[in-house]
């Protein structure tokens, strides 16, 4: 059966499928949940109220860990954007979605949730960030992003491409990347530039005004679809992604005033890391920070944190409105709502800041899921976000299209002992510097393929102070992993449809 053929089949399986569970005379919508996934970026998963961090303000993100599962060791797939991302919405790695990096799309033949979801007659809206790479909208009938959000903006455009001070697709501008390839940055020779030493600032109070932050942007129009679309008979998915705590590190005023960099304490890891066991790039990355210089001293660090935290209030409030929406509307008891985000940030543990890496705050991610009628609980098991798709969609009785790395994690969600066995993450495949995560029971280790290994025991060293890979009692530990590793990247992408 070519693809083609087999998509086809697939689809007339979700049909069957539709109009079997369509009898009776009940709207579909009380037959099948809605889902409502919130998203941010950058979020470092210890950095919420709910994970016992004292200083962070996060009420709403709080009240969802107290109603649903909370899973505490939750990894992204690759420790960047658009590949995470990519992960998340096709439950496949990004070694099965060629997605590798910022600037790679993947193929459209790469079935997402939206897919799973409007195939199973679901309304489908993407309200956010999702860092696509171009201009394919991957499945959904409702679609704004960045773009939109400019629209609005109009001439107060230029605040934010002034608190950016560069091109940086990332944080939307430009969304899509080949638009500015051919001919340059637009904006360049235009920005009111600021005494910044790298390409990202430490922070300070954003000069636009809160009610047009792409966080506020994000949120209404996410209550916009929920208003038109909630109550129909038609159930929806929606995808409601904000950008913060992601940079800019440019919060609103009433969120910076919140927290003060006097106040901040930097993390426990900080300046202890011992460079002689660490691979080259991470060494080097501790020893100078290329974005943003200053966080070497301790004060601007202490800045950054502070604003990092701001940016994080200020999403959760967004976030939160969308929450007051669901539950004004009645769908609170008809929506499975899930929250998290594509990656983590360092925050200055062992002194390095953002991503890239597969430490536990670059890689580790929260993941907060509800879904109507489950008992709240914690799940302290190792997990991987590329189940996500195949969890959506298990819990909704929608079909996969195609085939699916992930596996459903119902079981957790019923507070079942379940072994899901390795969590695999990747970086920069086909780069200068590609490596390779496994974490197993207390065990992670990375596979650098151009440098030293590192193998860390996160039981007696939560921390990652001790890299215990060239220690002779752990060879054997790591040749295994290392084998599971290279096993693992040349399994194919598992070959089924559920129904």
């Amino acid at each position: 059966m070519n693809r083609r053929k087999f998509l086809t089949h697939a689809g007339s399986l979700a049909a069957v499928a539709a109009v079997t569970r369509g009898s009776g005379a009940s709207p579909l919508k009380k037959r099948r949940p809605n889902v409502l996934l919130l998203m941010s970026d950058q979020h470092n998963r210890r950095v919420m109220g709910c994970s016992g961090d004292r200083v962070a303000h996060t009420p709403n993100l709080d009240v969802l860990a107290a109603t649903g599962s909370r899973f505490t060791q939750a990894y992204c797939t690759n420790p960047v954007c658009t590949p995470s991302r990519a992960s998340l919405m096709t439950g496949l790695y990004s070694h099965h979605n060629e997605a590798q990096n910022n600037m790679t799309p993947y193929a459209p033949e790469h079935k997402t949730i939206a897919h799973h979801f409007a195939a199973a007659g679901y309304m489908t809206g993407l309200v956010g960030k999702m860092h696509w790479v171009d201009a394919q909208t991957h499945g959904f009938d409702y679609h704004l992003g960045f773009n939109d959000w400019f629209q609005h903006l109009g001439p107060k455009t230029q605040l934010y491409a002034d608190e950016l001070g560069r091109p940086n697709s990332g944080s939307g501008l430009p969304e899509i990347d080949d638009l500015w390839r051919e001919d340059g940055d637009p904006w360049k020779g235009h920005r009111t530039l600021d005494s910044r030493k790298g390409s990202v600032a430490v922070g300070e109070i954003s000069l636009m005004p809160e009610e047009d932050h792409f966080e506020s942007f994000v949120a209404r129009e996410s209550n916009r679809f929920l208003k038109r679309f909630g109550n129909a008979d038609q159930p929806f998915f929606l995808v409601s992604s904000f950008l913060k705590p992601h940079d800019p590190f440019m919060p609103a005023k009433r969120f910076a005033d919140m927290f003060h960099w006097q106040d901040m304490e930097l993390p426990p890891s900080w300046g202890k890391a011992n460079l002689a066991t660490l691979p080259q790039e991470v060494q080097k990355t501790i020893g100078f920070d290329a974005p943003t210089p200053e966080l070497h001293d301790p004060v601007e660090a202490k800045k950054r944190l502070a604003f990092y935290y701001a940016n994080l209030a200020q999403m959760d409030d967004a976030l939160g409105q969308v929450m007051a929406t669901l539950r004004s509307l009645n769908l609170e008891n008809d929506t499975i709502v899930c929250y998290t985000s594509d990656h983590g940030d360092m925050l200055g543990e062992l002194g390095l800041w953002a991503k890239f890496e597969f430490y536990e705050g670059s890689c580790g991610i929260p993941l907060l899921l509800r879904v109507p009628g489950q008992k709240a609980n914690t799940v302290a098991e190792p997990i991987s976000q590329v189940n996500l798709c195949s969890t959506f969609t298990d819990l909704a009785g929608v079909p996969l299209l195609q085939p699916n790395d992930g596996r459903s994690m119902r079981p957790l969600l019923d507070g079942k002992a379940h072994a899901f066995g390795p969590v695999y993450a990747e970086y920069a495949l086909g780069g200068k510097q590609p490596k390779t995560m496994i974490r197993e029971g207390d065990w992670k280790y990375t596979l650098w393929e151009n440098d030293i290994p590192e193998l860390y025991n996160l039981k007696t060293d939560p921390q990652e102070l001790h890299n215990v890979a060239a220690l002779p009692e752990n060879a054997a530990r790591c040749a295994a992993m290392k084998a599971q590793i290279r096993t693992w990247q040349k399994l194919p992408s598992p070959q089924h449809v559920r129904v």
